[in-house]
């Protein structure tokens, strides 16, 4: 589904991944457990994901100070740790500025 996001300006994360061989339940809980978290958080606008192959996760935010207050989130936090262990071989995170979208 496509993110209901306001009237620009706001912001979009760009979380780029390459998963592990490790496939694991734990990976599921805790990215659904993210998604539900992330709703939750002061700014959050909504998310687009995508993978196959490759994963795309796009969260939308109403400022830079709602984006680091999540990153600094103490389950993100775990989450993060237990990414960079043992489920993503590799990942890429983009912070950007949305100025203009549009659509049908």
């Amino acid at each position: 589904m496509i993110a209901k996001t306001p009237p620009p300006p706001y912001y979009a994360v760009i979380f780029s991944n390459i998963r592990t061989e490790e496939d694991d339940q734990q990976y599921h809980e805790t990215a659904q457990r993210m998604v539900e978290l992330a709703e939750m958080q002061p700014g959050y606008l909504g998310h687009e994901s995508v993978r196959d192959g490759l994963g795309i996760t796009i969260s939308y935010w109403d400022n830079l100070d709602s984006i680091r207050a999540w990153k600094a989130h103490a389950e993100h936090l775990e989450a993060q740790r237990s990414g960079r262990e043992k489920w993503y071989a590799a990942y890429k995170t983009r912070v950007c500025l949305v100025e203009r979208d549009y659509g049908m």
